[in-house]
């Protein structure tokens, strides 16, 4: 899933180079998705219709996820350089969180919440 708070036709380009075969991402939410207040666009995770226990959102900031900030795992912003290799950084996090999550289904405790 992406949740951007770019308009959905920006989000559209974006995706079509990510997944260009349109196999990775079933789920894109935009700037349509989000809510607003005072100007300022809004990522609510609850839209997902997902657990939050098992969610996790990678941004450059904190602001788009103002109710959910316990979910957010910090990122550099992109600048669109395609040497940019920081979400490999992310990768023995991200697998260890997917681990921590199965066993959180088996009765071995409540695991890492984000």
């Amino acid at each position: 899933c992406i949740f951007t708070t770019a308009k959905q036709d920006y989000a559209k380009k974006v995706l079509d180079v990510l997944d260009p075969k349109k196999k990775l991402i079933r789920l894109c939410l935009s700037q349509q998705d989000c809510l607003c207040a005072h100007g300022c666009y809004w990522k609510d995770l609850t839209r997902l219709g997902r657990d939050l226990a098992k969610t996790v959102a990678l941004d450059h900031t904190i602001q788009g996820f103002p109710a959910q900030a316990d979910n957010w795992i910090s990122v550099p912003r992109w600048w669109g350089d395609p040497r940019d290799e920081e979400l490999l950084h992310l990768t023995p996090l991200l697998g260890q969180l997917s681990q921590v999550v199965r066993t959180r289904g088996m009765g071995m405790g409540r695991g890492w919440v984000p």
